[in-house]
């Protein structure tokens, strides 16, 4: 609701409470001061009759709505809100289904006959993760999944935290603990069992106990019950466990839940132990910092591991950040804007640009209909797919789809702030160079740029940095040398150098140039680690990009123009699409409109071997793990980017962003990267047989009709920003070239025509 707050005016209507007998009925106020959220609480008289509650609820609520101008949005969490609201007109009206609520205890007997209401009336429904869609995906045609995401910056200061509070930092460790309601869905047996097996742990249980009577709790000298917490105040307690636990009920309360403490937890840097949960084993069971356990006896045996784990900082908590790192409460709230955006437009397609472009997230992401002609359907929002969405409808008046699977625009240029406020490359880092003035200029007229001057340092086996691509001062400081001259470098290189017959590998471009000992230093071990196998496997092209220099010039690039967006490349992408007739479309899948969208011509930027079904194989690719981390400290390193050649690191290298965006904070924000064979694909795998390969399939393209492949993976090639961007104008230059020789031919026609 934060985040729709930004597009919408919110007004949250809460369960009345009641007050003096005496008084009217009112309405209590309070405002959220940073999100300008509006929650309003009914207060009716103590001692009323209940058969006039609904009414005055809704008369207080149509009072309310009297001052609302433009278009209502109505958004239940609970079908016990319908009575006194179904009189509403509303533009769309969703059901957020978080829990199977007829499940509770206490449940109101009507719940069940005003869900079937709600749903009848519903343009779209969420539910609150994947077992509760499954349950009722026949009960409504527009309905969709959505798990529990996580802030993950909030619960990461868990990891970083010192000083604990002070109801808790007296207790005895080690400690595992839970926060939640406490209620019927509490395993309350199994927590006694827990306590009764290991005496000598503390199990902190913080909030509110709800339907159960407290003195029901299992009272134990190790159980501390401390109580409710704000939510700001939970990272202090997570920072003081060494485990977290969910010893939930295997019950119908908790048949369909998707917890959100799961990924709070792990974002933490906390093993979970956890009952057998569906959503939890289906989602995390595979991370090894999340133990099921359906017995209490496995319960307690998972605890030992769970604690043995947490004290070792390993590899385990990477898996944790890997599968974090695409869950964000912002991520679901586009998809959920999204689907809303569709409903409108669904119901009024006339009016759904206006009305999309006041709730979507960004002001080029408009709804539309599929059904509606495009001249061009444009798979891909990256660099090929944007640049080409925006020539053909600023220079040629065309109407462009554009669509891509991802939750955003930019491709794997995406940027975006963290809760540090730090701008970072969600893909790691970006810098772009080029030596084209077309690029330059073309781009410039969607971003300022900051000059920068990416430099790059190389962190060898015992703490040695030296600069990379290899030059003069990093043969002096490695040998502690003197040489003053290019010259001079020149000459000590080719003494080293050793002569290879014919350059058919990445390990012979290097061994030729500077010899066995740099190319084992620098090449060696990163190559393999960048792409699973020894340079002497790769082709010469590898190696070849990184140049070995005689001077001191310390730049990784030295093309004339270096810089970065001023606002970022999201800003950028935005600015770009920013045109009447491209219609953008995130979340969706090139598979859920191939045959639905009404187009003429289809550009397709993604994996060439994807389009044609992989039908002779997968073309392969190297992908990237990220590992994201805020740092509380001004500066981590001396320049935006270390590499790591040592194959006994993990990673490859890790960036730090504040270099390149010049951004001032208190906090900064770096990246590790951990190469892999699975995943997205970054990197074609540059071997003749992958080429081999690739020519089959680009063999089909050339006899598909009406589709153009550009971009980076679908012509399976390695570009650079730059190049990605002259590939997509050379591209619109042909277009426009044919489609200039089209209206010359028509104007003919017509005039043969009037002739005849």
């Amino acid at each position: 609701m934060t985040r729709f707050a930004k597009e919408r005016r919110v007004i949250v209507w809460e369960e009345p409470v009641f007050g003096p007998p005496e008084r009217t009925p009112r309405l209590d106020s309070n405002v959220c001061a940073e999100s300008g959220v509006v929650v309003l609480t009914p207060v009716l008289p103590d001692g009323s009759p209940g058969e006039d509650h609904e009414a005055m609820i809704r008369g207080l609520l149509d009072t309310v709505l009297a001052t609302v101008e433009g278009d209502i949005i109505r958004w239940y969490y609970t079908p016990m809100m319908l009575p006194f609201s179904r009189h509403i007109e509303a533009v769309c009206t969703v059901y957020d289904c978080m829990d199977e609520l007829a499940n509770f205890k206490f449940a109101p007997p009507e719940l069940t006959l005003l869900e079937r209401e709600l749903m009848s009336i519903a343009d779209v429904v969420f539910t609150g993760g994947y077992s509760l869609w499954e349950a009722k995906r026949d009960r409504h045609p527009n309905i969709h999944p959505f798990p529990s995401s996580v802030d993950r910056g909030h619960f990461a200061k868990a990891r970083v935290l010192r000083g604990e509070p002070d109801d808790q930092a007296g207790l005895p460790w080690p400690r595992l603990g839970f926060y939640g309601v406490v209620d019927e869905r509490m395993d309350l047996a199994l927590l006694a069992a827990l306590a009764d097996a290991r005496p000598d742990w503390s199990l902190v249980i913080l909030g509110p106990v709800v339907k159960i009577n407290p003195d029901d709790l299992p009272k134990r000298a190790n159980i501390h019950y401390l109580g409710g917490k704000d939510y700001e105040e939970l990272p202090r307690y997570l920072a003081g466990w060494d485990v977290a636990l969910m010893p939930f009920a295997i019950n119908e309360s908790t048949r369909f839940i998707s917890p959100t403490k799961t990924p709070e937890y792990l974002a933490g840097g906390r093993p979970v132990v956890s009952t057998p949960i569906v959503d939890v084993a289906r989602h995390y069971g595979d991370l090894e910092a999340v133990k099921i356990a359906a017995t209490a006896e496995e319960f307690v045996a998972a605890c030992d591991q769970a604690l043995a784990l947490s004290r070792v900082r390993g590899d385990w908590l990477k898996a944790v950040d890997n599968a974090l790192a695409a869950l964000s409460w912002d991520e679901t709230f586009g998809r959920m804007n999204l689907e809303i955006a569709r409903a409108i437009a669904k119901r009024d397609p006339a009016a759904a640009v206006d009305r999309g472009a006041t709730i979507l997230p960004s002001p080029v992401i408009r709804p539309s209909s599929h059904k509606k002609p495009f001249d061009y359907l444009i798979v891909g929002a990256g660099f090929a797919g944007s640049v080409l969405a925006e020539r053909l409808t600023s220079q040629l008046g065309k109407r462009v789809m554009l669509v891509d699977r991802r939750m955003h625009i930019g491709g794997n240029a995406y940027d975006e702030k963290d809760a540090a406020g730090v701008l970072m490359h969600r893909y790691g880092p970006h810098i772009f160079h080029t030596n084209s003035d077309e690029v330059a200029a073309y781009l410039s007229q969607f971003t300022r740029w900051r000059p920068y001057e990416h430099r790059v340092l190389g962190c060898l086996r015992g703490g040695l940095h030296v600069p990379i691509p290899i030059n003069r001062t990093t043969l002096n400081t490695l040998y502690g040398l003197d040489l003053q001259s290019d010259e001079a470098a020149e000459a000590y290189l080719k003494s080293r150098a050793e002569p290879v017959e014919k350059i058919r590998t990445s390990e012979d471009v290097v061994v030729s140039a500077v010899g066995r000992e740099l190319y084992e230093t620098f090449f060696q071990g990163y190559t393999r680690k960048q792409w699973g196998m020894d340079p002497s496997e790769l082709d010469k092209s590898v190696t070849a990009r990184v140049p070995t220099r005689t001077n001191t010039d310390d730049r990784y690039f030295t093309d004339k123009f270096q810089n970065m967006p001023a606002e970022g490349y999201t800003r950028m992408f935005e600015n770009m699409l920013d045109q009447a007739g491209v219609t953008v479309e995130v979340g969706v899948d090139f598979e859920d409109v191939r045959d639905e969208a009404d187009y003429d011509r289809l550009i397709f930027t993604g994996p060439i071997d994807e389009y044609f079904d992989f039908r002779y194989g997968k073309l392969p690719y190297r992908s990237l793990a990220f590992r994201h981390e805020t740092l509380d400290q001004e500066w981590f390193q001396p320049v935006g980017t270390v590499n790591y050649p040592d194959e006994a690191v993990p990673y490859t290298r890790i960036s730090e962003y504040k270099h390149m965006t010049g951004q001032s904070a208190r906090k900064t924000t770096v990246t590790y990267e951990y190469p892999q064979a699975e995943g997205d694909p970054y990197y074609p795998v540059p071997r003749p047989e992958n080429q081999a390969l690739y020519k089959r399939y680009e063999a089909l393209a050339l006899e598909t009709q009406g589709v153009q492949f550009v971009g980076r993976l679908a012509t399976y090639r390695y570009y650079n920003m730059d190049q990605v961007v002259g590939q997509a104008l050379a591209t619109f230059r042909r277009i426009a070239e044919r489609e200039g020789r089209a209206v010359i031919a028509a104007q003919a026609a017509g005039r043969a025509v009037a002739a005849d």
